[in-house]
């Protein structure tokens, strides 16, 4: 079985498939050792960490095809990549989800964005006519080569257009051939549960840890989701979020060792060299080297 067909069977299962965001080699290994069964790749944490950038359109297509090829070939899991609006018109699209399979992803998510897009809890943004993402949707359908290639759907128009366009929508793109939908930045648990009974394809829902302001998706447990029927519950900044914040905590308590003039080790506040590489796969490059020597 192809991930892509892993992965399509999971999210048909409805039953809250737990999608963790990774974005470079530790997250995307670290979620697989924990045994999670498949990951998104988050183009907010690629624009943050590859280019120090905000996610506001500002990451081209062959920046995102580089990361994701190297996190494909770093993982096992089946992974979903992050397009944006797809680079541009119905053709940038097609050619996009062939590069993104080429790359080794399981799916692609597009979105409805005018471009340059922001990122779906940021103010200000606006959404392309339906038609023109119904466009969109039906030219990746058409690119995959594999049929179990995942497409998914997603729809910012909750916020400028309201839930009803977000619902009118994303059942438009399901039609299309969207295997996923998915409405961004819905407000309340209410709003949550009325799209994903009002859509007629698999729904994902996002829950955005680490978010101060609640103006935003509301956090739910995993087994309301899972009873609603959700498909697939994204977790998009949990690693990115928590990564920065350990790298903060450790340089301050570096810098305090340094202020107090004295030299010590951190084992809670860092993960040992050993760790590190038997997470990286130490172990396989010496079998090789045995056998290859």
């Amino acid at each position: 079985m192809s991930l892509a067909s892993e992965l399509k069977r999971l999210i048909g299962e409805r039953s809250a498939l737990v999608m963790i965001g990774v974005f470079d080699g530790f997250s995307a290994r670290l979620v697989e050792q924990c045994g999670y069964q498949a990951a998104l790749i988050s183009g907010a944490g690629l624009s943050e960490s590859r280019l120090g950038r905000p996610d506001v359109g500002l990451m081209g297509l062959q920046e995102n095809l580089d990361a994701v090829r190297a996190l494909a070939g770093c993982t096992h899991l089946p992974l979903i990549a992050d397009a944006d609006t797809g680079y541009g018109n119905a053709v940038n699209v097609y050619h996009a989800v062939q590069q993104f399979e080429r790359a080794g992803a399981a799916g692609v998510m597009i979105e409805d964005q005018v471009w340059p897009k922001r990122c779906g809890h940021m103010a200000g943004k606006q959404v392309i006519p339906a038609d023109e993402m119904v466009g969109k949707v039906r030219a990746a359908v058409a690119a995959r080569a594999d049929p179990d290639f995942v497409i998914k759907a997603r729809t910012d128009a909750a916020g400028p257009l309201g839930l009803d366009e977000a619902i009118a929508r994303a059942n438009r793109y399901a039609e299309a051939g969207a295997d996923l939908v998915f409405a961004d930045a819905l407000l309340t648990e209410d709003d949550i549960i009325r799209f994903v009974k009002s859509v007629g394809a698999p729904a994902a829902v996002n829950m955005g840890f680490g978010i101060r302001r609640r103006s935003t998706t509301p956090l739910m447990p995993m087994a309301a989701l899972r009873d609603l029927g959700v498909a697939v519950v994204d977790i998009p900044r949990l690693l990115t979020a928590a990564g920065l914040k350990g790298m903060a905590v450790a340089l301050n308590a570096f810098a305090d060792t340094i202020n107090r003039g004295v030299v010590e080790d951190r084992p809670d506040l860092i993960a040992s060299f050993e760790e590190i590489n038997d997470l990286m796969g130490l172990q396989e490059i010496r079998r090789l080297e045995s056998t290859y020597h």
